[in-house]
C-alpha cells in the first residue's frame, strides 16, 4: 500500500511531514493558506492516519511484542538509524522529482535524513520545531531529559491513547491560547484512526536514540528553520544550533509559540515561509 498523499494548490511543490504519533490532518488551516501559492502535499507517514496499512521497511523483523526497551542504545548499532532511513525511503520513492520540504518536530529529522542521503530531491528544506537531537547528551542540554521520554515509552505499552494525548499536552504547554490548541490537536488526533503501535513503539526510538548533529554541516539546501520561544520539547536553542550549524540556513524565533506555531501563530508562520520560498 502507497501513503496516503493530498494535494491542495498550483505552484512550486512543497511537501509537509507531520511529527510522531500525528498525521498530515493536523496541518489545519496552514494547507489552505499556503495553497494559494504553492503545491501542497501532505502526506499521512507509514503506520500513521489514513496509511496505516503502510509498511514501514526495516532490515529486520520485528519479534512479537518487542517493546521500546529493547531497542538498543545508543552506539549499539544501526537499528535506529535504519528506522529513520525507513520512513526517508518510503517517502523518496513516492516523490522522486525534486520539491521544497517543511518537516515538523519527528518530521524534520526525516527532512534532514532525506537531505543528506538524497540531496537531488530536496530544493529546499523548511525545519518547523525540529532538532537534530531529541534527547539530552553531554554537551547537548537544549532537549527533553531521557527519563522524560522513557515514561512516554512505558506508558506507551499501557495505553497508547492517554500517552499520546499527554504528548499533545507537552507540544501546546506554554504557547498563548493554550487550552484552545490542546482541544484542537485532541479532537483531530485519531480523526483518521489509530496509529499502528508497533510503528509508534520504533518512532520513539528514533526520538531517543537519533543524533544527527554530525550531519548538518553537510546539508547545502537553502533552509528556514522555525522554532517556537515557549517550546519545551525542541527548545528555541536547539532552533539556533541547525541555523548556526546549516550551512544555508535562516532563523526565525515565533514569539509566545510553543512546539505547534503553525497552529497558533499561523500568520507569522506562513509569512516566513511565503518569503524564503
Amino acid at each position: 500500500m502507497t501513503l496516503h498523499v493530498e494535494i491542495q494548490g498550483t505552484g512550486a511543490p512543497l511537501l509537509l511531514i507531520h511529527g510522531w504519533g500525528m498525521h498530515g490532518g493536523l496541518w489545519g488551516e496552514l494547507v489552505a493558506r499556503l495553497a494559494q501559492d504553492f503545491q501542497v502535499i501532505t502526506v499521512d507517514l507509514p503506520g500513521h492516519g489514513l496509511s496505516r496499512d503502510c509498511v514501514l521497511p526495516h532490515p529486520s523483523p520485528l519479534p512479537v511484542g518487542e517493546g521500546f526497551d529493547s531497542l538498543p542504545s545508543a552506539g549499539e548499532g544501526m537499528r535506529v538509524v535504519q528506522d529513520l532511513d525507513g520512513f526517508v525511503d518510503v517517502l523518496a520513492a513516492q516523490f522522486p522529482e525534486p520539491l521544497n520540504v517543511c518537516g515538523w518536530s519527528l518530521g524534520g529529522q526525516i527532512a534532514l535524513r532525506w537531505a543528506t542521503r538524497f540531496p537531488s530531491q530536496i530544493q529546499k528544506l523548511i525545519l518547523l520545531s525540529s532538532t537534530p537531537c531529541f534527547v539530552q547528551q553531554p554537551a547537548w542540554d537544549c532537549a527533553m531529559s531521557a527519563d522524560t521520554l522513557a515514561g512516554f515509552a512505558e506508558a506507551l505499552q499501557q495505553d497508547y491513547a492517554l500517552t499520546l494525548r499527554r504528548f499533545l499536552a507537552l507540544q501546546v504547554r506554554g504557547s498563548e491560547n493554550e487550552k484552545a490548541l490542546l482541544l484542537r490537536l485532541r479532537q483531530a488526533l485519531f480523526s483518521r484512526g489509530e496509529p499502528d503501535q508497533a510503528i509508534l513503539q520504533r518512532g520513539l526510538g528514533i526520538l531517543r536514540d537519533c543524533d544527527l548533529r554530525a550531519d548538518l554541516p553537510r546539508i547545502a539546501q537553502p533552509t528556514l528553520v522555525i522554532g517556537g520561544e515557549r517550546d519545551t520539547l525542541t527548545p528555541p536553542q536547539a532552533s539556533a544550533f541547525l541555523a548556526q550549524q546549516l550551512p544555508n540556513a535562516q532563523l526565525h524565533i515565533v514569539h509566545g509559540a510553543a512546539h505547534a506555531p503553525f497552529l497558533s501563530h499561523p500568520d507569522a508562520v506562513v509569512q516566513h515561509i511565503n518569503t524564503f520560498l
